[in-house]
């Protein structure tokens, strides 16, 4: 294996293998070309960046020398080089020059990916691995937090170079193959299921509450006035591992017209067992009942748990009494249980590895009522079963060479005494720990049929390729353009696409950072656990919506409207919308909403948890929406605090900080988008000044006075580094729009990275170019985008 790091893009570049020597005839006219326009800056004397250009040779078969022209050629395809600022030469030169370098380096790359590819062999990641066992043996297992935390490269965590391997890691796999095998398997009788319906007047919370915030009706229903009373359903306790459907039918009473929210937490209760985790948000219609149904996988001795939303705490309710209270409430007419659940007995994922053998009783001391699988013809079945198991786990025909140290250790196993379905157990896991399941493995050229087939999955999936991709691989029918795109057309409408989104925004916009940190209590006393989770909904699915629909990608620039609930239009100032139901919301023509940058949630992971830095969301904008990431500061740049004592403003800080020449050539970059958002505070509300804790007014909302301060106020403010002016977000983003051609690239080059599970090379922005051209001449539309990606040898190839 080999590793590489895009230079330019995504650092600095490095590229090992045979480098073939490539003549320098016709050089002269680029010497011309870089002496006219580039040695001024790039010498010995000056050498912006540490590139220095006057002892450049035009000839390739150097490591070194390679290194700088894919950096020269880089910087010329996107345009950054000659800079804006200077003269600029006649983009016929400037082409001439860069097809001269881009047919070298080009000649070079070439050896290199006959022997090499650009992937390099890479493994599945935790994600990935889950969602692979999950697919495999039909059962769903919580596996990746037994795997230690995956390393990333570009931003993602599913590239090769950055995916490395150990034998803990090893050691691990096999644990989480076990337990996998453990829940796939069944080893007792079959369990039967029940359903049982409850009102909640007998909970242990309504029975033991002294304080008056439960009206008991004469039908059993209970009414929940306060937020800071939970009640569990723990008549409901589990006494068997499995999956559940629970029904309850609620409704709104007092609440003018709205819908009453409340939350629902499943999984907890027990003493020392697992800690309860969020089922969901629901609304419950005003006056009107309404049956809410969901179902979720629990272990024994534990239940779910319900909370009303935004409603009085509970001395506020006793003080006047349940039945005097006018305030909303929450009606839980009943609720119930059904499960545990099973489609079949044995179930599928038993199935799906012993067919239909029998199982027989357990020969062990004390295992009276555990079962296993037996078999009149252990050698037989063994291969029959591995065999089947194998082409599904490696994705791809298997032949029996392939199989044979499987059965080998099945065999091994049955000669020392073990049972049947023990050794079949550990012949699964040494499929479920081989190379040829933890790796995509792709020979370098065009990909075949079957790594084609996986390519398309885990990009689109983060899982295995199902059978219908499988069969049209092996029938060779994969690689015709129409059927891959029918393919991608029913692999978007499929439930597992939900991977795509969750997995491609949680790294690509960051927001699997959204939890990193917690806003202080103090200085933003309005942030909630609903207001999280509606800010991770919007940009999942705006995502969606855009993705759905084919609508431009410009949306993510600029948007007139996106997906709203009650709780994140309250925080936006968007009227007439209630309860957690999202909706397409048309913002309103005053909104300084709209796009990825005025979402809540991607204000807040570009902030800390007191205040924002211009620094911080700049260098973000410039890396995850213009494509374009600044270099790493040098290590005497120094830090700035942020001052939430209100003496100074960033502003005011950053201006000592760009003073320092080293400094200012970066920041002349990244501070202009960072300024356009300090509008927005921490958790992406807008602001006219900074909330501070010392030197200013006192704040009223509502009547009540907050505990944090009026600070100076924000300047959101600057010029860009050619030179054009804004004074706040809405401008800032017209002059993106101006620039909508190079954020098309910048996400093209993320999704290329994403979708293939490599870095791009120089030579590859031509690629990406030829993928935008043609999008953007069918209106730029995002699943078109995709279609394009996909089509492309960038993704077809190793």
């Amino acid at each position: 294996m080999h590793s590489r790091a895009i230079f330019g893009l995504f650092g600095s570049l490095f590229i090992g293998g045979l480098l073939a020597p490539t003549s320098s005839e016709g050089a002269a006219p680029v010497e011309g070309f870089l002496k006219d326009h580039c040695i001024q800056c790039h010498n010995e004397e000056k050498a912006k960046g540490d590139l220095r250009l006057d002892n450049l040779k035009p000839q390739f078969d150097e490591r070194e020398m390679l290194t700088v022209w894919q950096h020269v050629l880089e910087k010329m395809e996107t345009g950054e080089m000659p800079p804006k600022s200077k003269p600029r030469p006649p983009a016929q030169e400037v082409r001439k020059a860069a097809d001269w370098i881009a047919e070298q380096v080009k000649v070079v790359s070439a050896k290199l990916r006959e022997t090499e590819g650009r992937v390099v062999l890479r493994r599945l990641n935790r994600n990935e691995y889950e969602n692979t066992v999950r697919d495999l043996l039909g059962v769903e297992v919580k596996l990746r937090e037994l795997l230690p935390q995956d390393a990333a490269a570009a931003g993602f965590d599913n590239v090769g170079d950055a995916l490395h391997t150990s034998s803990f890691l090893l050691a691990k796999y096999l644990e989480a193959a076990e337990e996998a095998l453990n829940q796939a398997i069944v080893n007792r009788p079959e369990q039967k299921s029940a359903t049982k319906r409850v009102t909640l007047n007998d909970a242990y919370q309504v029975r033991s509450s002294k304080e008056s915030v439960f009206r008991k009706q004469d039908d059993g229903s209970v009414v929940m006035f306060s937020s800071s009373k939970w009640v569990g359903a723990t008549l409901f306790y589990m006494d068997q591992r499995g999956r559940y459907r629970f029904r309850m039918q609620v409704r709104g009473v007092q609440s003018a017209g709205k819908p009453v929210t409340f939350e629902v937490q499943s999984g907890g209760g027990g003493m020392g067992g697992p800690k309860s985790r969020l089922a969901g948000y629901f609304d419950a219609p005003a006056d009107k009942a309404r049956v809410i149904e969901f179902e979720d996988r629990l272990e024994p001795r534990t239940s779910i748990f319900i909370l009303p939303y935004a409603l009085p705490n509970a001395q506020t309710v006793s003080k006047t009494g349940q039945e005097a209270w006018t305030g909303p409430g929450l009606q839980v007419d009943w609720v119930e249980m059904e499960g545990p659940l099973h489609e079949s007995w044995p179930p599928p994922s038993h199935v799906r590895l012993f067919g239909d053998l029998k199982q027989g009783p357990f020969p062990g001391y004390n295992m009276r009522d555990r079962v296993e699988v037996i078999s009149d013809k252990p050698e037989a079945d063994a291969r029959r079963l591995l065999g089947a198991f194998a082409r599904r786990a490696f994705r791809r025909k298997v032949d029996a060479e392939e199989l044979e140290p499987f059965v080998a250790l099945v065999l091994k196993r049955l000669g020392g005494g073990t049972t049947f379905e023990q050794a079949m157990r550990a012949g699964f896991a040494g499929i479920m720990t081989s190379p040829e399941f933890l790796f995509l493995r792709e020979e370098p050229g065009r990909l075949d049929a079957f790594a084609l087939a996986s390519r398309l999955s885990y990009f689109l999936w983060s899982s295995m390729p199902d059978d219908e991709l499988l069969d049209l691989a092996e029938k060779k029918k994969l690689g015709d353009a129409m059927t891959l795109h029918a393919q991608v057309e029913r692999m978007l409408k499929d439930k597992k696409a939900v991977a795509f989104t969750e997995n491609f925004t949680g790294q690509w916009l960051a927001m699997r950072d959204l939890d990193f940190t917690e806003p202080s209590a103090r200085l933003y006393p309005e942030f909630d656990d609903m207001l999280r989770a509606s800010m991770l909904r919007e940009v999942q699915l705006f995502f969606d919506e855009l993705l759905k629909n084919d609508l431009s990608i410009v949306n993510f620039l600029a948007s007139d409207f996106t997906m709203l609930n009650g709780r994140l239009a309250k925080h936006y100032g968007v009227p007439d919308v209630d309860g957690w139901e999202f909706q397409r919301v048309k913002l309103p023509a005053d909104s300084h909403r709209g796009g990825l940058l005025t979402m809540a949630g991607v204000l807040k992971v570009t902030a800390n948890g007191t205040n924002t830095s211009p620094v911080t969301r700049g260098a973000w904008v410039l890396d995850r929406i213009l494509g374009t990431p600044p270099k790493p500061p040098p290590p005497s740049a120094g830090t700035i605090e942020p001052d939430i004592r209100g003496a100074t403003t960033i502003r005011e800080q950053l201006a000592k900080h760009r003073s320092v020449e080293s400094c200012a050539s970066c920041h002349v970059s990244i501070d202009p988008p960072g300024f356009a958002l300090e509008n927005f505070d921490v958790i992406g509300g807008w602001r006219e000044y900074y909330r501070t804790t010392g030197n200013g007014k006192p704040v009223m909302t509502d009547g009540r006075r907050q505990p944090y301060l009026e600070g100076k106020p924000v300047d959101a403010g600057d010029v860009t580094p050619d030179g054009k002016r804004f004074k706040n977000i809405d401008e800032y983003k017209a002059l993106l729009l101006e620039e909508k051609d190079k954020f098309a690239r910048g996400l093209a080059t993320k999704l290329a990275i994403y979708a293939t599970g490599g870095l791009l090379e120089a030579t590859d922005l031509r690629e990406i170019n030829g993928i935008v051209e043609r999008t953007q001449a069918k209106g730029l539309g995002f699943r078109r985008l995709i279609h394009e990606l996909v089509q492309s040898d960038l993704f077809q190839t190793k």
